[in-house]
This record gives structure tokens, sequence and C-alpha cells, in this order.
């Protein structure tokens, strides 16, 4: 087949599978659909690629990082119906009040967040929180949705040490790294985020202030059961929110200290598994047929962000037994909620695979290779695009590795790469323009607002894309000079 014609091909599959995504059709039936246009196309074998390329990538992810969704969902349930989410908002509002609105409402969900509270539940949370300040502050509306992106989807996504985001934990096996590579540049990423989020929300703030904008309630938020809503935040977040609802939130809500120990808990557990435990583990029967034929460097990673998760929550569980008035409705749910992500996930991860097999994507990959500015660069636009046009940090980040991995962690070698540094830029670069208007949790975060993307859209990309930049150009400058540290 000419190689215009696949290359075509390609594009057409990809304006499909992003036009109606958007529109709310399901990439579970999407992405197949999607990857067997591109295929025929370029002449492959389509069925071929549907249960060969498609089918054993999907099964890949789904294998690999299934705990880590299904126990991040199971933590976020137990930790909204037990009222700990709710707590720690709520000392938030208390503590820094009106006076201080919009940095209140972004450390309130960069503690949830960062102790593993999934972005969907946190969402629901804030907002409420963040309507009350804004409310007593006289802060436009408008500005919710980025301030809650800033303190949610930004730093404490792809930044922080140890977050366990199941974007942190991608990279993992590809590298062999751990949920803390790269500490000192992540901490100097974090800083310049969340700095530069924080300067434009209260610079837009005072400006609305001096031209008399006020807070005024518009549209009502929607349902987490709107089905709009459900199809486009299963592709960028860990949750299905149609469990959102399910089991039974504590009228009682827990003392802070509380509603804090699981979530340091689970940062703290995945520091001593990362750090002392796992790396004293002698391991070589994982080369064994039986297990894989893995490695230890290649698993540790998964493996301590689920300990940390499954300790959290069975402290969590203990800890408010009497407030999880209906445990197992509880459990179900959050069990439930890790599904459909996941498999949506994964749906894109078989679409990109399928892509990155057909011959027309070999100029891609080329082109790709030798973008100036060595393998951290090619990386980071690597990762950034695919992001960007999938509209999931997690599902881009999957599709550019598992194109490319391989040849990046060749190239790390021959340039003397610390692959710690490789993962902390894969990492913050799926976190950049996968804030694209079609991204799920954007639209997600806008609904539950009762805000627009007239309104607010700009407000995020300065947050959620501008200052995320800006830290990923400052991270791949020290590193190219200093290493990973």
């Amino acid at each position: 087949m000419p190689l215009p014609f696949a290359l075509l091909g390609m594009l057409v599959s990809l304006a499909l599978l992003i036009g109606f995504a958007y529109r709310g059709w399901t990439v579970l039936i999407l992405a197949p659909v999607a990857a067997m246009l591109a295929a025929a196309f370029s002449g492959e074998p389509v069925l071929a690629h549907w249960t060969q390329t498609f089918m054993l990538a999907a099964a890949r992810f789904v294998a690999q990082f299934f705990p880590i969704f299904v126990l991040g969902a199971l933590f976020g349930k137990l930790m909204e119906d037990s009222g700990s989410v709710q707590a720690v908002a709520r000392f938030m509002m208390d503590t820094l009040g009106a006076r201080r609105a919009l940095l209140a409402v972004v450390l309130g969900g960069a503690l949830i967040t960062y102790g593993g509270v999934s972005l969907f539940v946190s969402f629901f949370v804030i907002a409420p929180m963040a309507r009350a300040l804004f409310e007593s502050a006289d802060i436009p509306r408008r500005l919710m949705p980025a301030a809650i992106a800033l303190g949610t989807s930004t730093f404490t996504m792809s930044a922080l040490p140890g977050t366990p985001a199941i974007q942190n934990a991608i990279p993992m096996p590809f590298f062999g790294t751990t949920p803390f590579a790269a500490p000192g540049l992540g901490l100097i990423a974090s800083v310049i985020m969340a700095s530069f989020g924080l300067w434009w929300l209260g610079r837009q703030a005072k400006r609305a202030r001096s031209r008399g904008e006020r807070f005024r309630d518009t549209a009502p938020p929607q349902a987490a059961d709107d089905a709009l809503v459900r199809e486009r935040a299963t592709v960028a977040q860990a949750f299905d929110p149609a469990e959102i609802d399910a089991g039974d939130l504590s009228p009682d809500l827990p003392p802070i200290a509380v509603a804090v120990l699981p979530l340091v808990l689970v940062v703290a557990t995945n520091l001593v598994m990362s750090a002392v435990v796992l790396p004293r583990i002698d391991a070589p029967w994982l080369e064994h047929a039986r297990w894989g034929g893995t490695s230890l460097s290649a698993v540790s990673g998964v493996w301590g962000v689920c300990v940390a998760l499954a300790l959290a929550i069975v402290v969590l569980a203990i800890l408010n037994r009497n407030r999880l008035r209906a445990l197992r409705e509880s459990v179900d749910a959050g069990a439930n909620a890790s599904v459909l992500p996941v498999m949506s996930v994964a749906s894109l991860v078989g679409y990109g695979a399928v892509i990155a097999a057909l011959p027309a994507f070999e100029p891609v990959r080329d082109a790709v290779l030798g973008i100036g500015g060595g393998p951290l660069v090619s990386l980071a636009v690597a990762t950034n695009l695919l992001a960007g046009l999938t509209g999931s940090a997690s599902g881009g980040l999957t599709i550019a590795l598992d194109a490319l991995g391989n040849t990046f962690m060749t190239l790390s070698a021959s340039h003397h790469i610390d692959p710690a540094l490789m993962h902390r830029i894969a990492v913050m670069s799926s976190g950049t323009l996968d804030s694209l208007p079609h991204n799920g949790a954007v639209v997600t975060l806008l609904a539950v607002c009762g805000c627009t993307h007239r309104d607010s859209y700009l407000d995020i990309v300065m947050v959620g894309i501008v200052g995320a930049l800006i830290a990923l150009v400052a991270v791949i400058v020290l590193g190219t000079f200093f290493g990973a540290f």
C-alpha cells in the first residue's frame, strides 16, 4: 500500500477516535474500530491486528496495572464514604478561610490526590468546598475549575516524588524505576507548577475584582451519572463516575488526624517499600517462564504502590469501622469503579500498539527520534503529542512507551542518561497537552463546577499546560546538565 495512503488512514482513524470520543462514544468500541480502519488503509491483515496486536497490548496493560486501578479506586471510595476526604476539605476551608480561598482549594486538592484519592472523587468533594470559599471571598466562579485542576491534576499527578497516580506508575516497568524517580527534579518541578499556577490565579482574581466581577451562580453542575460525563471521564481518570453515589456517605466526619493518616501511610509505605524493603529482595526466580520472564526492577515499583494502597485501605477501614456503615457496598462500588477506566485506557493502548506496528509508522518514529535536543526532548515531544491527541495522560504515556520505550532505553544507555530522569520527564510530559479541550478530566471538571470551556478553559490552560510546560523545560535543562537527582 502506498505510504501516503497508509499515513492518511492513520490520520483518519485518529480523527474519528478523537471526534467520536469527545461526543461521548465509548472507546471500548471506538479504539478497535479505528485501529482496524488504519490497518485496512495500510493493507495489513485486519483480524490478525485485532486479536494478536490490539488485544495482546490491551491485555498486557491490564495485567500490569489493574491492581493499582482497583486498589486506588477502592481507597478513594472508602476515603469518601468514611467522610475522610470531606474532613480534609473542611479542615483546609476552616484553617485558611475565605481570605486565602485560592490557596485553600489548591492545597486541599493536592493533599487528597497526593495521598492516593482518585481524581474524580476529589473533584466531587473539592468542588462544593471551592464554591463556598469563592462565594465568601467573592471570587468569580469561572476560576474554580482552574484552582481545582492546579491542586489535583498537575504537580501531584506528575511531579511530586512518590505520587501513587497511575501516570507515575506506568514508566516503572519500562525503565526499572520506582515512584520516587528523580525526587529532587520532581520537587523543583512541583514548586514551579504550584508557584506559577497560584500567581496566575491570584492575578486573574485581582483583575476580576478591579473590573467589578463577582461570584455568580451560573449553570448547575452536571450529575455524576450523566452519560456524557461518564464516557469522557473514564479515559482520563481511574474511577467510574457511575459509582460515585453508591455506598453510604457517613454524616459523622472523622477527626482530621484520622482522616489524614491513611493519606500519609500511602506515601510513607511507598517510600519504605521502594527504598528499603524491595531493594533487599533477591528474586532471580522472576526470570523463569512461570513468572513471565521478568525482573524485580520491572515489577517492584508496582508492588510498592500496591502494598502502600492495601495497607492504607486496611488501616482506613479499621479506624472508620463505625463510619463505614455499608462497608460491603462501598467495597463493591470501589472495585466496580476501576473496571471501565482500566479497560478504556487499555483500549487506547491497543489502538496505539496497532498504529506502532504498521509500516507507515516507521517514518513517524524516525521523525520523532530525529528531533534535535537528544533523547530527553524526543521523549517529551512524543509523549506530549500522544497524550494530547488521545486526551489521556495514561493512555498517551503508555502508547509512547509501548512504541518507543525500548528505543529510548537504548538511547539513554548510549547517552549515559539515568532511567530515573527518563521516567520523570515521561510522566511530566503526559500531564501537559493532555489537558486539551477534549480531555475527559477537563470536561468532567467543568461539568462538576457548572462552568463552560468559554468561561474557564483559558485559566485551565495556564495552570495545567503552560505551568507544566515551564516546569518540564526546567527539568530537561537541569537533567541535561546535572543528571537525575
